[in-house]
């Protein structure tokens, strides 16, 4: 066996048993994997969100914060494990493969309060739910996710997906198996298909460049590219955030016959007529589709601008979160954090991002109970395990920079189309996440 196919065997060996093990310890165990000491406080830490960020940082703090009094607000009963739903949508994993409760990952001692959160007051430091709970707090993290705005394109409709070639798979796993009953029409059938991405920040930017990337695969191996039409239309000028990666990927578009549409932005869609229209720097165009994938824009809920936690000159209109992009920490209220899609920083809206933010809040956070300062930066990790096709993918992650800064330099190259990738996507990369979820990774 060759060597360097041996030694990306065992890299990936070694991540996938590792994080195995990290995610089926309990979460009482994880105190080992937690770093630094436990201090004793009374603090009321409240978090908003349950999702990646909120439950990972909730067992960190947990096994940090002795005496705290700590509660997570959210109101969704379920997890959803996102960096999966481009392979629900492509037809290689079923939507339950997602899906988990949201109390499988908190940890006793933590409460979990099931309300939607309406205000919070900086000032006073409270909380309040739209249900009419008020919380006070000492420290405020905030990890609510983001909003999913589709009312911003006229004419569409979360019912529409999976029908008339509508595919929408950001929308929740239920809508990322109709966006493949929606595309495996397209792949059988061949046709017109349009492929977009909005003009705001958005979760994992790479996504819409996977799907586009899984379908023309499965139409090669349906012996059916002939007969289809592949666009790549978005706002933007390049196809992605680091040029050296949009790069690579206008190349892979071009060796595959992607026709791309730069600086197009979806604004309406006619279904009946299976219309889409773009506006454009010269004005409105339409294009017609026989299958059109819909990301729509991104923006943060309403809580925070209404609560005047937002940037105000930065992302008008997406109301992220004001922090500071190497603490995560608010910049008016420094008792406040974000984690998440949330923070206004200006890279970060993946689940690998997660990863690294939650120590950094964990570290300053745990630090302010004691009134020191903590020492922990951000440097604005993103990992894009992006899928090139069907058992291959690019292992991109990168910073604030967009310097490209590989966790396996000299055995994974991360512009090169590998197993490894895929397999790191496929399968370790579920095992990793659940260990950060538990705190443990």
């Amino acid at each position: 066996m060759p060597q360097d196919f041996d030694s990306t065997r065992r890299a990936f060996l070694a991540m996938a048993a590792a994080g195995g093990a990290l995610a089926a310890l309990p979460s009482s165990d994880a105190k080992a994997a937690v770093g630094g000491p436990t201090v004793q406080t009374n603090a009321k830490v409240v978090i908003i969100g349950a999702g990646a960020a909120g439950s990972a940082l909730a067992n960190r703090l947990r096994n940090r914060l002795e005496g705290a009094e700590i509660t997570i607000v959210d109101p969704s009963v379920r997890h959803i494990y996102q960096p999966g739903m481009t392979l629900v949508a492509a037809g290689l994993k079923p939507a339950d493969y997602v899906i988990s409760q949201t109390t499988d990952w908190l940890p006793a001692g933590v409460r979990l309060l099931p309300e939607r959160v309406a205000m919070v007051d900086g000032e006073a430091q409270t909380v309040a739910t739209e249900e009419g709970t008020t919380l006070d707090y000492d420290f405020l993290v905030l990890s609510p996710g983001l909003v999913l705005d589709h009312d911003a394109i006229e004419g569409f409709s979360l019912d529409m997906v999976g029908q008339n070639g509508i595919g929408a798979l950001y929308a929740g796993p239920e809508y990322a198996e109709r966006t493949w009953d929606a595309a495996s029409r397209f792949v059988e059938d061949g046709g017109r298909g349009i492929f977009t991405r909005p003009a705001t920040e958005m979760k994992c930017a790479g996504a819409p460049l996977k799907h586009t990337f899984l379908i023309d695969d499965r139409l090669r191996r349906a012996n059916n590219r002939e007969n289809a039409e592949i666009v790549y239309a978005a706002p933007q000028g390049a196809l992605f955030g680091v040029p050296i990666v949009a790069e690579k990927v206008r190349m892979l578009f071009d060796e595959r016959g992607v026709e791309t549409q730069m600086q197009r932005t979806l604004t309406s869609i006619d279904a009946s007529r299976k219309i889409a229209t773009f506006e454009t720097a010269d004005g409105p165009v339409e294009e017609g589709y026989d299958y059109l994938h819909v990301v729509p824009p991104q923006r943060a809920p309403d809580f925070v601008v209404q609560s005047g936690l937002h940037w105000g000159d930065r992302w008008v209109g997406q109301g992220w979160a004001e922090v500071d992009q190497y603490t995560l920490r608010h910049l008016r209220y420094p008792n406040i954090f974000a984690a998440g899609d949330i923070a206004g920083v200006p890279k970060g809206k993946t689940a690998a991002s997660v990863k690294w933010q939650v120590p950094v809040v964990e570290d300053h956070l745990v630090a302010a109970t004691q009134g020191q300062d903590g020492t922990a930066r951000f440097n604005g990790y993103t990992s894009c395990p992006m899928i090139t096709r069907i058992g291959r993918a690019m292992l991109i992650e990168f910073d604030y920079n967009d310097d490209l800064v590989p966790s396996f330099p000299g055995v994974i190259a991360p512009l090169e189309e590998l197993w490894i990738s895929w397999l790191m996507k496929e399968v370790a990369l579920k095992a990793t996440y659940n260990a950060m979820l538990r705190g443990m990774a």
